[in-house]
């Protein structure tokens, strides 16, 4: 039975960050990868989504990110990740879609199908992509209309003509009611709380001591808050044509869905043919579950180098809670490598002296 040094599980920025300083180390790993191609969750985003429109992204190690601001963000990113992988001839194996992970005594076996892997440690790189988060509402089951997450959001033109309820007050909530409002017939925008508008420059500072409280979260084992969700709202200039139709005029959330429409506190009855939920995604991580590695606050509390589960040192998690970003990613990837590096020479140590 072969036993590998680790196992990486995604092959998004977090991942490659991550394949790409274990080979430096010289650490024996695969890379399992659920999609059939490079790119991770960006090959799935919206067509109307632009590099410009994401602000770039974060360059992977030993690496220049792209330069096509005009392009299409689910284009140029998978085409960058892709030739990283092939320059740094990463050991990444797809599409493999790993169902569990199980301790097996001092050792761990990663499942995907009738295909296992036996490992010392894995780095968990899924994202949250594949768990697009929808609240309940009563009366969501009778609603004749069209249902949407931002997961499948479909472009503009999809929503020609119909009344819209655009459910969320994250960024893409705000992304997607500029490119809908100008083409529907009318829009309504609810948030469970006021949107919090950045009026100040968004400087590297800003973004550092929004990224600690993220961190602060996980640390005490709560689960992950979006970075957004501390560094608050704002608009580009595509969004402007949506702002002068009134369409960022929040409205509290309605108290329940019925069949041609939403409920408003009001009792009044907004009559609608979709509801698009952009309300967020969890971490995918269900297939950690046999680890254990919940706190009893609903988290998995991470070190304070932000990426080693506590329950469970063989973990290292990467692209969770304040690494849900490019940037973190790729910092985090480095992190993860270094505590691989650590508990290997931690149990390489225990065995001799034993």
């Amino acid at each position: 039975m072969e036993i590998l040094d680790a196992v990486v599980i995604g092959a998004g920025q977090a991942g490659l960050s991550a394949s790409y300083h274990l080979t430096r180390r010289g650490i024996a790993h695969v890379v399992l990868d659920a999609d059939a191609a490079p790119g991770g969750a960006w090959q799935h985003r919206w067509d109307s989504l632009t590099m410009r429109d994401v602000h770039g992204i974060a360059s992977l190690p030993d690496s220049d990110s792209p330069a096509d601001e005009a392009g299409r963000a689910n284009a140029v990113v998978p085409a960058y990740f892709g030739a990283y992988e092939r320059a740094h001839r990463l050991p990444v194996l797809r599409p493999v879609r790993v169902d569990r992970v199980e301790p097996a005594g001092e050792l761990l076996v990663v499942h995907a199908g009738e295909r296992s892997w036996t490992t010392r440690t894995i780095v968990n790189a899924t994202g949250t992509w594949t768990q697009p988060h929808v609240p309940y509402y009563p009366g969501i089951e009778t609603f004749r209309g069209e249902q949407l997450h931002t997961v499948g959001y479909p472009g503009p033109a999809h929503f020609h003509g119909l009344r819209v309820v655009v459910v969320g007050g994250g960024a893409s909530g705000v992304q997607l009611l500029g490119e809908i409002a100008p083409v529907a017939a009318d829009t309504l925008w609810v948030t469970r709380r006021e949107p919090v508008w950045r009026t100040d420059e968004f400087t590297p500072e800003a973004g550092r001591e929004a990224v600690a409280l993220v961190e602060e979260r996980v640390r005490r084992g709560l689960p992950p808050a979006s970075v957004v969700s501390v560094t608050g709202l704002a608009l580009r200039d595509q969004e402007r044509a949506a702002e002068q139709l009134g369409a960022y005029r929040r409205h509290p959330m309605f108290t329940a869905i019925e069949p041609d429409g939403v409920r408003m506190p009001d009792g009044s009855l907004w009559p609608a043919d979709v509801i698009l939920w952009a309300t967020g995604f969890r971490p995918a991580i269900a297939h950690l579950a046999p680890l254990h590695l919940r706190s009893e606050h609903g988290g998995i509390q991470l070190d304070r180098a932000g990426t080693t589960a506590v329950a469970d040192p063989r973990v290292q998690l990467v692209g969770y809670g304040p690494s849900a970003s490019t940037i973190g990613a790729n910092r985090a990837g480095r992190a993860a490598a270094t505590g691989v590096a650590r508990w290997l020479a931690q149990s390489a140590s225990s065995a001799s002296s034993a």
